[in-house]
């Protein structure tokens, strides 16, 4: 069977057509890309996403349904948006996976943005063969993801995996999150947080410059790495990952990130084996959202 999966992002919409079938990972048969246009607000992007769908769909006949990665929430049952980021217009309550549905003329399903990650690393990438994966997403945000045998776990509310809202720090002076809270995780490693930690004009510039030496560089990257490292620790003891997956924009620092923050996991924990907690980095690039979407469609189908 084929299925369709496409990510809404601020700048790109991303897709591809993924053929499910045998004993092996589903294979990306087609790909494509479209800008978001986000000024041209819901109407518009609605139209540019139903526009690359179809492009795909009519390059590979016999899609059985389609599945879109969002970069917010949105309400299980109806499908109508509650909250996007990064993106302008009246978003809260538009009937997205309804017009999705029309548009294409296939079954449709929505998953966030973080949890199409986990699920596509944990299915045709870092992360196959692990029967319970971590998936977190580094860069404008924080996002996350949980696989238990394979399934995304989404809890009561659909929100399970919300890992950059994770409580790291406590107190009035806690640093305040988007989310309205203070203390989370997100809010001690955006990527505009840890730029202006280190005054520099990106994240990327200040893992160059932690690789480089330069020392506010390698300080904002200490705490990044200790916050992280807290929040990952907390997700060992109580889910007992056989693996996490880092992605996203910031991730790309591979080892300047990934070294500390092991070490940092690996001193927090008591319970189990630290240094057996296998922390890698993802390797299916920018189109993993949408593989995860395909994905998220197929599993609904079943």
């Amino acid at each position: 069977m084929r299925y369709l999966g496409l990510d809404l992002g601020g700048t790109n919409i991303k897709g591809v057509v993924i053929d499910v079938g045998g004993d092996g990972p589903p294979v990306v048969i087609a790909r494509a890309m479209a800008p978001t246009h986000g000024e041209e607000l819901p109407d518009g992007v609605t139209a540019r996403i139903l526009a690359l769908g179809r492009e795909l769909a009519g390059r590979c006949d016999g899609i059985a349904a389609v599945g879109l990665g969002v970069p917010g929430l949105f309400d299980r049952t109806t499908g109508d948006v509650e909250f996007f980021s990064n993106l302008p217009g009246a978003w809260p309550g538009f009937p997205l996976r309804a017009r999705l549905a029309a548009g294409l003329g296939v079954p449709a399903v929505m998953v966030n943005d973080a949890r199409a990650f986990t699920l596509a690393e944990g299915r045709m990438g870092a992360g196959q063969g692990c029967a319970t994966l971590v998936g977190i997403t580094l860069g404008t945000g924080v996002g996350g993801g949980v696989l238990v045998d394979g399934r995304l776990h989404l809890g009561r509310w659909g929100m399970g995996g919300e890992i950059g809202h994770m409580l790291v720090e406590d107190g009035d002076d806690a640093a305040p999150c988007g989310c309205g809270a203070r203390g989370c995780l997100e809010a001690y490693l955006r990527a505009d947080v840890l730029a202006a930690q280190a005054g520099r004009a990106s994240a990327e510039q200040v893992y160059a410059g932690a690789r480089d030496g330069d020392p506010d560089c390698i300080a904002a990257v200490a705490l990044a790495c200790r916050h992280l490292g807290a929040a990952l620790a907390s997700l060992v003891n109580v889910l007992g990952p056989e693996r996490i997956v880092v992605g996203g924009g910031v991730a790309a620092a591979g080892d300047t990130l990934l070294t500390p923050v092991r070490a940092e996991v690996a001193r927090r924990l008591r319970l189990v084996p630290g240094r057996d907690v296998e922390i890698v980095p993802a390797v299916l690039g920018s189109y993993a959202g949408a593989m995860g979407a395909a994905v998220s469609a197929a599993d609904a189908a079943v």
